[in-house]
């Protein structure tokens, strides 16, 4: 008797239906990754945002409750080893807080913000974000969103 050998191996449909079906894949879940990515950028930003208002809590007490003024504001939070330097965004990757921080000159207030415009991806909803969120102030703390 004659055996027919059997061949091993995928023909090019069963190749393409596979490659078919990882693209559709991919497609579904690369945007739920940028997503997940600006958001997590947005938190760092948040925590940075929450970080500086803590050292300036700390100047304050240690200087009869006056904050620092905007000229000098980093010189006197790094210099007086409230922090070790000022933040960064993680999302701008630059010193967007400077920028943004407001002082009197008899400064018995303070607010910043994110200088930065990368943060609209994290929100739904929004396609483009102006600079200026997520922003901290003295008197109502933390805000997070336009």
């Amino acid at each position: 008797m004659f055996m027919k050998k059997k061949k091993s191996g995928f023909t090019l449909i069963e190749l393409m239906i596979v490659i078919a079906i990882i693209a559709i894949l991919a497609a579904i879940l690369v945007p739920n990754f940028l997503k997940a990515r600006a958001q997590g950028q947005l938190t760092a930003c948040k925590s940075n945002c929450k970080n500086i208002a803590t050292a300036l809590e700390m100047y304050s007490s240690d200087n009869g409750g006056r904050y620092p003024i905007t000229a000098n504001f980093q010189a006197q939070l790094t210099g007086g080893n409230y922090l070790k330097l000022i933040p960064t965004c993680p999302a701008a990757g630059g010193p967007t807080y400077i920028a943004g921080f407001t002082s009197t000159q008899t400064p018995d207030s303070f607010s910043f913000y994110c200088n930065g415009n990368n943060h609209a991806k994290a929100y739904t909803g929004f396609t483009t974000a102006s600079a200026g969120f997520p922003q901290y102030s003295a008197e109502s703390g933390l805000l997070d969103h336009p």
